[in-house]
């Protein structure tokens, strides 16, 4: 989960997917009529026609590309905090050949860092309040309608975009998977989740949660639109990395995204607890008092520069009560209002309006690992480790203990990184563990272990957003943190064969993997993925037991 300091239908069988997945890669599909065998063209047969208008998209080894194409009405001006409307209709043909514009929000605090900003590469694009735009890869826009992988971007819920990273760019899954895919801006921060529903009344019932019903819109386009891209409505797959992994989890709990979709991939990002209006309410009234403004003013508040609304935005978290240590509290995040959530999705069982839904959830190893930008920890002794876990993450003695037990050659460094990360950890399992005990479709767990020594003298370890490389099979879009080795390139063939094969069938086994199995009442097997991918039965559960 990024913080201000630092992302469908049929059962195929498994010798079916095996042989997509091996024979995908073989040779670059060559587009159809005037594109040839061009690398990259824009010919007149990327011209698709949406409920809106026409778009153009260009073709590129033969993946047909779309980006920046609106999902819904800009949401400015008197839009803004609402829900979304409809994108308004075009005449003639829209160019969709580059990303459009990303919510508001603050300055990544990561780019202080020379090595995280290496490590992770962004791209922050540009910001706008007409934000609501997504961007489709596609093998093919005719032919038998593919799978639906669609992306929700990192970042909590204030930051991030559907082009900050460069794992996200979905032409190598589409063109080795044989998938669409399709990644999302929505509104983020105060723009998508200032709670503003006690002081507008009826029209801002829905503010406190218009970031998530901007992703369930962006889901019913994707209903109405996708087969002319050669998707099937169908059969979608969501998926989601930390803030995106949440919102994935909340989905499933919304019933206005019933039917939406019918399968899940939560990516470090099982965060099980959402606001209750109490706390968001109070929140919003921190942004007016920033702002200098009363609750009769929401007109003026309309109008507030959006740099504005992001700083007070900031300066409002900060009179908020302080999250105790090892936990995640991000202020920024939808709210149980009794209408878009109805009640905490996880907060009783797995949601049963999911219930047939397959969940694929998982976290990283080294989530936090502390000694990039600081290579001095990496020789840290165990006392000095010991009492930054304890800071940090509040560990105890105990915990230490247990974690050391588990890992008995592991560096002081690696140990606190571990134990730091288990606010991750713990809720992933037990997310795996809710699913696993419901009748109905279950879940599969993993954990990402892998480590590029050949990168900062292998301090990368399995970082937060480590895995994304290895699901999209974008090993060479991500040299900084994966080296482009062959060892890499022989794990994502892995990840993301797991992935497509999920997106296929609602079970990621495919036979370059050992055999998965789900998570049931009485197992908790977990696929580890490293140089040897195995199965292992709940690795870290003594571990995770001495956290409380």
């Amino acid at each position: 989960m990024e913080t201000k300091g630092v992302a469908r239908r049929g059962l195929l069988t498994a010798a079916g997917v095996g042989g997509l997945l091996a024979a995908a890669p073989q040779a670059v599909a060559k587009p159809g009529g005037s594109a040839g065998a061009l690398r990259l063209s824009t010919p007149p047969e990327a011209i698709v026609e949406t409920r809106s208008g026409k778009v153009r998209g260009a073709v590129r080894d033969g993946v047909y590309t779309y980006k920046g194409v609106p999902y819904a009405a800009d949401t400015g001006k008197a839009a803004r905090f609402l829900a979304p409307a409809p994108a308004p209709s075009w005449t003639g043909v829209r160019t969709a050949l580059s990303y459009g514009p990303c919510c508001p929000q603050v300055v990544r605090g990561g780019w202080k860092s020379d090595e995280t900003a290496f490590i992770y590469d962004w791209d922050d694009g540009y910001p706008g309040e007409d934000c609501l735009r997504l961007n489709i890869w596609s093998p093919g826009v005719s032919g038998p309608a593919r799978p639906v992988m669609f992306w929700i971007h990192g970042g909590g819920y204030e930051a991030g975009s559907s082009q900050e990273l460069p794992a996200y760019d979905g032409e190598r899954l589409a063109r080795k998977g044989g998938v669409v895919v399709v990644s999302v801006n929505h509104r983020l921060g105060p723009f998508g989740f200032l709670d503003l529903s006690e002081i507008g009344g009826r029209d801002y019932a829905a503010s406190g949660n218009a970031g998530m019903l901007d992703l369930v819109a962006a889901l019913e386009w994707v209903k109405a639109n996708v087969a002319a891209f050669g998707g099937d409505p169908g059969n979608v797959t969501i998926f989601g990395q930390s803030g995106g992994g949440a919102k994935v989890s909340n989905l499933m709990g919304m019933p206005s995204a019933r039917g939406l979709f019918h399968k899940a991939i939560v990516e470090s990002g099982s965060l099980l607890k959402i606001a209750d209006q109490a706390q968001s309410r109070r929140l919003a009234a921190a942004v007016l008092k920033h702002l200098d403004l009363t609750p009769g003013d929401l007109g003026k508040l309309q109008a507030v520069p959006a740099e504005a609304l992001v700083r007070a935005g900031e300066a409002a978290k900060q009179d908020m009560p302080k999250a105790a240590p090892g936990e995640i509290s991000l202020l920024w995040e939808p709210v149980v209002d009794g209408v878009a959530i109805p009640v905490e999705p996880w907060g009783a069982g797995a949601p049963a309006m999911s219930a047939q839904v397959p969940l694929l959830v998982g976290s990283n190893l080294n989530e936090y690992s502390p000694s990039l930008g600081n290579a001095g920890l990496e020789t840290a002794g165990e006392d000095q480790a010991m009492g930054m876990a304890k800071a940090i993450a509040g560990a105890s003695p105990a915990a230490w203990a247990a974690f050391r037990a588990a890992h008995p050659t592991a560096k002081p460094v690696e140990i606190l990184s571990m134990l730091v990360s288990a606010q991750f950890r713990v809720p992933c399992v037990r997310q795996a563990q809710i699913k696993g005990r419901q009748a109905g479709a279950g879940a599969w767990l993993y954990r990402f272990d892998y480590n590029p020594r050949t990168v900062l003298d292998g301090r990368v370890r399995a970082f937060h957003c480590a895995e994304l490389a290895y699901a999209f099979d974008n090993i060479d879009r991500c040299l900084n943190s994966t080296g482009g080795t062959a060892e890499a390139r022989a794990l994502a063939a892995k990840v993301s064969g797991a992935w497509i094969a999920f997106a296929h069938t609602g079970n990621p086994n495919h036979p370059g993997l050992p055999h998965w199995p789900k998570v049931t009442a009485a197992a908790t097997p977990n696929m580890l993925f490293d140089v040897a991918c195995r199965v292992v039965e709940d690795p870290d559960r003594k571990a995770r037991a001495t956290l409380g």
